[in-house]
């Protein structure tokens, strides 16, 4: 396997970092060659960490023109929040047949991710947005619905990113998010179940990509 230099790994961050905080929106082209003079380092790592983030998605080589940023699509953006979605609420329906007190459990454990008193970075939303939603899949226990989750955390932590990237949308999903908590903490399995659809719907909403929520079959009975 090859192993990453350091200069590689800092051009990665660098450009990863901005793909999320939409400083490189959709549609960009990025240039090894300026990207190397900013960083003060050579082509070779940059292009390396640009190769590493096109297998990731974010990027498109164009021979001779640049590195563009992938945009997202109204189809991807729908398609990737009806798929994640969809394991959520697997996980959801999976804690509340667990009992109510591990959805209360769950709700606390949500809390600290659902805070908009929290001191955070503008930066950190993105993380912490993360950290909601990995800790509500993995309260299920399932990890074969763990997997296919980290499969789509590209695609989805695109979307994640971009819906954040303005300080008002930002603080609008970590609201999203204390409401889910707030649910969970009364284990009133329905209605986060609703607020969990809302808030894709919210999030594909704040990336311009649609203004209706996305709705999912309810569970078996």
């Amino acid at each position: 396997m090859t192993m990453r230099t350091p200069a590689a790994e800092r051009a990665y961050s660098h450009v990863r970092r901005r793909l999320l905080d939409g400083t490189h929106p959709g549609g960009t082209l990025l240039s090894e060659g300026a990207l190397a003079d900013q960083l003060d380092i050579s082509r070779t790592p940059v292009r390396e960490a640009l190769h590493r983030l096109e297998a990731e998605g974010f990027l498109r080589l164009y021979p001779k023109r640049g590195w563009l940023v992938v945009p997202v699509t109204l189809a991807e953006g729908r398609e990737t929040m009806e798929a994640r979605l969809l394991l959520e609420l697997f996980a959801l329906d999976r804690v509340a047949a667990m009992g109510t007190d591990r959805l209360q459990e769950l709700g606390h454990a949500l809390a600290p991710d659902a805070d908009p008193s929290r001191p955070v970075r503008d930066d950190d939303f993105v993380d912490m947005g993360a950290s909601f939603h990995n800790r509500l899949l993995a309260a299920a226990g399932n990890s074969v619905v763990q997997d296919m989750y980290a499969r789509l955390w590209n695609k989805q932590l695109r979307l994640t990113a971009g819906s954040v990237a303005d300080p008002d949308n930002a603080a609008e999903d970590v609201e999203e998010h204390g409401l889910i908590a707030a649910a969970l903490r009364d284990a009133d399995a329905p209605r986060a179940r609703r607020l969990l659809q809302e808030h894709a719907g919210g999030i594909l909403r704040r990336l311009g990509l649609g203004g209706q929520d996305i709705r999912l079959p309810p569970p078996a009975n």
